[in-house]
């Protein structure tokens, strides 16, 4: 019984004790609402393109004999790039040569032959019937010789196709094919950088260009080699493609580099930076974030009565070590944090002097 009677002496003491502290001025250390500017720095890693590339191609498929050039080589308009066999081209040229040498020697015959029934009939020595079956077979030998010579051209035509060359000054960026590969009409061959300069493609997640469509002007982009990032130039936003890929959620965005990169070519891995800016808003330190049953909340200061009121707020985003705030709070009132796990509504509190 005596050691009942002691224990609820105990209990009643702590319970008194614990009352006692929790109506103390707690100090808390607490740190004013600023409206800021927020931004933040993108990196995404990308590859190095041709603004204009064009895929060459034969117009006639075959099997390629020879491929003149290589990755990364330079060539002018007109240079040879490669070939195909030509076998066939030939034969058909010399055999349309030969129709249209016999189509010439049947004009001059019908030519003559006309003639000579024309002059016949004039002296009444033939019938008309001749002459017009004479002239009738000069009008088909000229039909024949211009078929004949259409013939011709087009085979010299499908030879000098079997040529493949420059349409105009650029770099070989990769080669598609190799000698002794059978191809098709129209299949690329190599794939060329026309003109100069060089451009950086990067797939970019389509939440970050929904953010960015907010701002006016592009970003200014830092490009720099994956193991150099001290060296870099800086680009603009050329283009953005309309389309998302449905498979990684990401959009296509082109920027134009004002200098090339050294070391760096087509096809090679770059990186790049941006500063995106999300707009204004107020934020604070995580150890602010507190919260009720309907969401986040802050616990505010009311330096009036130097009291305590929780506050629901509503968050735009997180970042590593801080929260935005959209929504609950004004300007320069003073949000708790640290000593925030020990507060209920209106208790007393005062400011450490790191506050203050």
């Amino acid at each position: 019984m005596a050691n009942r009677a002691f224990l609820k002496v105990a209990m009643a003491l702590m319970l008194c004790a614990s009352a006692a502290l929790a109506d103390q001025t707690l100090t808390v250390t607490a740190t004013p609402a600023t409206t800021t500017e927020f931004s933040r720095r993108l990196w995404l890693t990308g590859e190095i393109a041709a603004p204009d590339t064009l895929r060459a191609a034969f117009p006639t498929g075959g099997r390629i004999t020879t491929i003149e050039v290589d990755d990364g080589d330079h060539v002018a308009a007109g240079a040879e790039l490669a070939r195909i066999d030509r076998v066939q081209q030939e034969q058909a040229l010399r055999g349309a040569n030969a129709s249209v040498a016999a189509a010439v020697a049947e004009l001059n015959a019908a030519r003559d032959n006309e003639a000579r029934q024309a002059h016949l009939f004039e002296r009444g020595a033939t019938t008309r019937a001749n002459r017009d079956a004479a002239t009738d077979r000069l009008a088909a030998a000229v039909a024949r010789q211009a078929q004949a010579e259409a013939e011709l051209a087009q085979a010299r035509t499908a030879l000098e196709d079997t040529v493949l060359l420059a349409p105009a000054s650029g770099t070989v960026i990769r080669r598609l094919a190799e000698p002794g590969q059978i191809i098709g009409a129209a299949q690329p061959i190599l794939e060329l950088a026309l003109g100069e300069g060089y451009e950086a493609v990067f797939n970019v997640p389509e939440a970050v260009l929904t953010n960015a469509a907010q701002n006016a002007t592009p970003p200014v982009v830092q490009l720099s080699p994956i193991d150099r990032p001290d060296v870099a130039v800086t680009g603009r936003v050329r283009e953005i493609s309309p389309l998302v890929n449905v498979a990684t959620g990401t959009v296509q965005v082109k920027v134009a580099m004002n200098a090339s990169l050294p070391g760096l070519s087509y096809g090679d891995a770059v990186r790049g930076s941006a500063v995106q800016s999300d707009g204004k808003g107020i934020a604070l330190p995580w150890s602010v974030l507190s919260a009720t049953a309907e969401g986040p909340a802050v616990w505010i200061v009311d330096e009036a009565s130097m009291s305590v009121l929780l506050r629901p707020v509503t968050i735009s985003r997180y970042t590593s070590d801080r929260i935005f705030i959209e929504t609950g709070l004004e300007e320069g009132e003073m949000v708790v944090t640290l000593g925030a796990q020990l507060l209920y509504p209106g208790r007393k509190v005062r400011l450490s002097e790191a506050a203050k």
